[in-house]
């Protein structure tokens, strides 16, 4: 399991300052675009890159790049934002595509942060309807066969030495912590009173599923949620990976403090902003060499994959048309860690 992570609200899904835009006018955003080209053409000339520049203080150097990222409203972390809104080159019917492409990427990262719940609900309900036709004689008992076996193949949970795991089954988890929600509405043990007071023996499964339904995503709901009795059904524990170290340790077991650690450490599993690198437009140089920089904020030593990050910077110098500067920086100590640098393509 991953390390700790940054503490995040209970409720809630996620936003940023750019997610909701005006809408989009293609004659306003020609105009804008033609002003810009035409500045840039007054204010651009050749003979100027050949003189040699007078040496700025380094107090005049940061106070202009301070100045230039208040402007330009660094840093940022939407970059198909930034690029659609600042790029040098980029055309007005290319800076439309871009926002598609964001306001969609951004309307589905809601989906990311509820996988269990989506899944575990419609699996939850899909047995709960199929068992009450069948106790009612709606359905035959080769159509309960039939349901038992696709069923089964759904909330299959692979063991870790399975050719095919890839980790715990989000419809397996789901279904499970949702079936437990019900049995301690009406069935719960003193280890489940004690670990759930404000829902259990309430006798209403319903009320409880369907507040979770509405107000959790799936690392509120495991965090608030997930019960020793699951913890043991899937055998979880935590194992604690150092890089700098050869053996690897048991960190959490089936006592106590285990399953609170076990719990809150599953539930860093599912945010979503653990998962994704910290990438942002730190720096960007619109009046002079043009250069675009990006700092990818290193959590627990994690680097990017060397090869598919320097093919993505080769996508990010096409859409802004010059050179592309990545820095990964480590985020507890803001040391430079390595530096992958990118022309765009011909």
């Amino acid at each position: 399991m991953r390390g700790e992570g940054r503490p995040r609200a209970g409720r809630g899904g996620a936003g940023c300052r750019s997610c909701v835009d005006r809408r989009f006018d293609p004659r306003k955003e020609r105009e804008r675009e033609r002003a810009r080209r035409d500045y840039e053409i007054e204010i651009y000339n050749e003979i100027w890159r050949t003189l040699p520049n007078a040496p700025k203080k380094e107090e005049e150097r940061s106070d202009e790049n301070r100045a230039e990222q208040r402007a330009l409203l660094l840093p940022e972390e939407n970059l198909l934002y930034f690029l659609e809104k600042n790029a040098p080159k980029l055309e007005g019917w290319k800076r439309e595509l871009i926002r598609i492409v964001r306001v969609l990427a951004q309307y589905f990262y809601p989906q990311r942060q509820t996988k269990v719940m989506n899944e575990g609900c419609a699996t939850f309900c899909h047995y709960e309807i199929m068992n009450r036709m069948y106790e009612k004689g709606q359905v035959t008992e080769g159509s309960m066969l039939e349901f038992a076996h696709m069923h089964a193949a759904v909330v299959y949970q692979p063991g870790f030495n399975e050719k095919h795991y890839s980790g715990l089954n989000p419809y397996a988890l789901g279904y499970a912590m949702m079936r437990d929600i019900k049995r301690i509405c009406l069935e719960p043990s003193d280890e489940d009173m004690r670990w759930f007071p404000d829902f259990a023996g309430n006798q209403d499964p319903m009320a409880t599923l369907r507040d979770a339904w509405a107000n959790y995503r799936d690392e509120s709901f495991v965090l608030q949620f997930l019960s020793p009795k699951v913890m043991r059904d899937f055998r979880l524990f935590h194992l604690k990976n150092d890089a700098d170290n050869p053996a690897m340790r048991v960190e959490a077991i089936h006592d106590e403090q285990g399953y609170r650690k076990v719990r809150r450490m599953l539930a860093r599993q599912y945010d979503v902003s653990t998962q994704d690198p910290d990438i942002q437009v730190t720096d960007a140089d619109l009046a002079g060499s043009r250069r675009l920089v990006l700092t990818h904020f290193v959590r627990d030593g994690i680097l990017l994959d060397k090869e598919e990050c320097d093919r993505t910077l080769m996508h990010v110098a096409r859409l802004w048309g010059y050179r592309v500067r990545l820095v990964e920086q480590d985020t507890a100590t803001g040391r430079k860690i390595r530096e992958h640098e990118t022309l765009p393509l011909p």
